[in-house]
């Protein structure tokens, strides 16, 4: 008889290799070869690609999420990244090559004292890789603007969210920790391709367009690569890095397009290409909900 699949962690989704989301350029920005720690794992979604080239050390705390994560990788540590001696269940530990912590800072109370323990299990050359969601991208402005600052499940505004960052704050954890950033990649979402679409659909037009004005208005995440700031000889400044949509896509604030196509035809190409599996269902439930059907 065929066992029921087991239930998806809210954690849990697919990362196309060759997509330009946060997981998938972590995962390319890591490489292989090398020994690397994933703090705050999860179920997996990006360490079941790690572990496919790398040697690998998993860190998660939610029982739940460690238990999908035994089915893939052997070395893992159930720690709690609130509590400031976090890296000494690490002690008999070789130090690393690369310590990431994809999309997780953003869930700690202290994210800087969580990057320093990140740190000090680094080699003398090793890196960091981070990515964070960006709050000041223009939905969120847009859910200020409306007065409703709304958490949801995943996104932006995940409700488990207690840190929140943007480009300025970004750079000032990484020298505050005494380290630079060398190399950085923003993940770039128009309002219609993300969770709050409804939303900014419903503000003025005249809104939309002052609020897609700033310069990093579309950044929906932030991935870095920083290592010691004496090992960085041109650090990358955040404020800097040019925002570019994704190759073929034009958007005015008030209408997004790929080369001529529609609203919807626009959403449905860019979720293919860029959306895991996981994530598509969660924008087709949004969407259903609203009595929508693309």
């Amino acid at each position: 008889m065929k066992q029921p699949a087991k239930p998806r962690h809210n954690y849990e989704y697919d990362v196309l290799l060759d997509s330009d989301t946060a997981p998938a350029r972590v995962i390319r920005m890591v490489g292989s070869g090398k020994r690397v720690l994933e703090v705050g794992a999860g179920p997996g979604s990006i360490t079941r690609h790690l572990v496919a080239t790398n040697d690998v050390v998993a860190l998660e705390i939610d029982p739940s999420a460690i238990e999908k994560l035994r089915e893939f990788c052997t070395s893992i540590y159930r720690v709690d990244l609130n509590d400031p001696e976090w890296p000494a269940a690490l002690a008999i530990e070789e130090r690393f090559d690369a310590v990431i912590a994809a999309d997780v800072l953003e869930h700690v109370t202290d994210p800087l004292r969580t990057l320093q323990g990140m740190k000090s299990l680094l080699k003398p050359d090793g890196e960091i890789i981070l990515s964070l969601p960006h709050v000041s991208h223009a939905v969120v402005i847009g859910c200020l603007v409306d007065e409703d600052f709304e958490y949801r499940d995943w996104g932006l505004l995940d409700r488990t969210h207690v840190r929140f960052f943007g480009l300025k704050n970004i750079n000032r954890l990484y020298a505050d920790a005494d380290l630079a950033i060398a190399e950085a990649q923003f993940v770039v979402r128009t309002p219609e391709m993300t969770e709050f679409w409804p939303r900014w659909q419903s503000l003025p037009p005249d809104t939309r367009d002052l609020l897609i004005r700033r310069p990093a208005s579309l950044v929906y995440q932030v991935v870095t690569r920083a290592r010691a700031t004496t090992r960085v000889p041109y650090p990358v400044d955040l404020m800097t890095v040019p925002v570019d949509l994704p190759r073929g896509v034009q958007y005015s604030g008030q209408r997004i397009t790929i080369g001529g196509g529609t609203l919807v035809d626009a959403a449905k190409v860019l979720a293919r290409r860029h959306l895991s599996a996981g994530a598509r269902a969660r924008i087709l439930k949004v969407f259903a909900g609203l009595g929508l059907r693309l």
